[in-house]
C-alpha cells in the first residue's frame, strides 16, 4: 500500500486561498466552501450538498442548536463516516450571516473545479486538492495537541486512521521514547 500523501496547507497558504476565492465575484461560493472545510474538516461532497433545513439530498446545519448534520435525512452511514458535530463558533457566525442566501451549492453551482484552479493560481499554490482542506484541518488539530479520541470522533475517522496518518503531527509523538533516552542509566 502506498504511503498516504502528506499535503496540508500552512495558515498562510489557507489565508491566501480563502482571499483568492473571496475576491473572485463569480466564485464566492468557493470562499464559503473553504471556510466550512477548514472549520469542520467535512469532505467536499457533504459540504456541497449542505442546506439550512433537514432534507433528503444532503446534510444541513442547525444554526439554533449549533450542530452540523453531514448526512441527508434517512441516509445510512457509509464507510466515510459523517457524524453530526458541534459547529465551531467562528463558523457558526458565518453561517448565521450566510443564512439570507443559498448555502454553498444551493444555487446549483456546477462545481468547484474552475474556481478552485483559479484560486490556486491566484494564491500562488502549486498543488492542492479540495480534499487537502480536510487533511489540513486534521493536521492543525493534531499540531495543537488535540485529544486523539475526540478528534477521531469529530472528523469521522477511526483512531487507527488518525494515528497512522496524522500521529507524527502531534506534539507528544515519540516524547516518551526521547524521555527514556534522556534518562541516565
Amino acid at each position: 500500500m502506498p504511503a498516504p500523501r502528506d499535503r496540508w496547507l500552512t495558515r498562510d497558504e489557507a489565508a491566501r486561498l480563502l482571499r483568492a476565492g473571496y475576491r473572485n465575484p463569480k466564485a464566492r461560493h468557493l470562499a464559503r466552501f473553504i471556510l466550512v472545510a477548514l472549520y469542520s474538516g467535512t469532505r467536499s461532497n457533504p459540504i456541497r450538498r449542505m442546506q439550512y433545513t433537514p432534507n433528503t439530498s444532503g446534510g444541513w446545519v442547525d444554526t439554533k442548536r449549533g450542530v452540523m448534520y453531514r448526512r441527508a435525512a434517512g441516509e445510512s452511514e457509509s464507510k466515510k463516516r459523517t457524524p453530526p458535530v458541534p459547529i465551531p463558533r467562528p463558523l457558526l457566525a458565518h453561517l448565521h450571516r450566510w443564512k439570507r442566501q443559498p448555502f454553498i451549492d444551493g444555487q446549483r453551482v456546477g462545481g468547484l473545479k474552475t474556481a478552485w484552479r483559479t484560486a490556486l493560481e491566484e494564491a500562488g499554490i502549486d498543488y492542492c486538492r479540495p480534499y487537502d482542506l480536510r487533511h489540513t484541518v486534521v493536521t492543525w488539530a493534531m499540531q495543537r495537541g488535540a485529544d486523539k479520541w475526540a478528534e477521531a470522533g469529530y472528523f469521522g475517522m477511526t483512531l487507527d486512521t488518525l494515528e497512522s496518518v496524522y500521529e507524527h503531527h502531534h506534539p507528544d509523538h515519540l516524547c516518551s521514547a526521547v524521555e527514556a533516552m534522556d534518562k541516565k542509566a
